[in-house]
């Protein structure tokens, strides 16, 4: 019997973010530039949906989240407070209709889905993330004496490869009535940009 030929590399894992309207993506991303250490903010504010999905299975991720968004109206998304990281602060989002969506989508993925992945349930946007304690609660108490909830709208979502910082974008699904462009951002120094995405670990 012929020994098997040896595979080559595992793909490199894939990311799912929710792409939020251009006002509200542009003032988190202005937070994150302001607040994230330089050194480690290689992307712009993100709404991670997945952090970790198999990088050999993107045919079919792909084709689950065209059928998702196929058809669908943009998702209205809540601005709602600011939270503490311990380490850093995020902005916080809910959305029952992003939810739900990726409710679905887990349920189909579920073989796939890594722990972390299995235990989310929150919606958020990092703006502060690997700082002392003393700073992220400055920080935090700065955004919450000031914050004002408003509503936007999740007008696509994107899909990206993890190459151990950058991000690479993979493709872009925008929701029904929205433009389909390039996943692209102004903030970042490398070779993908979530707009909305940032952070040199997923997700953060």
């Amino acid at each position: 019997m012929a020994d098997a030929e040896p595979s080559g590399p595992e793909p490199a894992p894939l990311i799912l973010s929710a792409v939020l309207d251009a006002p509200v993506q542009q003032r988190l991303d202005a937070l994150r530039r302001a607040h994230f250490p330089p050194e480690r903010n290689h992307l712009d504010a993100h709404v991670t949906l997945f952090h970790h999905l198999p990088g050999a299975e993107c045919d079919a991720v792909e084709k689950a989240v065209e059928a998702m968004v196929r058809g669908r109206s943009a998702p209205t998304v809540d601005v709602t407070g600011v939270r503490s990281l311990g380490r850093g602060v995020a902005v916080s989002l809910a959305s029952p209709e992003l939810a739900a969506i990726r409710t679905e989508l887990a349920r189909g993925w579920a073989p796939w889905l890594t722990p972390q992945d299995r235990a989310k349930r929150d919606l958020h946007a990092t703006v502060q993330n690997k700082v002392t304690p003393a700073d992220a609660r400055r920080l935090h108490g700065e955004l919450a004496a000031t914050f004002v909830p408003e509503r936007t709208r999740a007008v696509a979502l994107a899909l990206w490869r993890y190459r151990g910082g950058p991000w690479e974008p993979v493709a872009r699904f925008p929701f029904a009535g929205e433009e389909r462009e390039p996943a692209e951002g102004s903030a970042s120094e490398t070779s993908g940009s979530p707009h909305g995405a940032s952070g040199t670990d997923p997700g953060s």
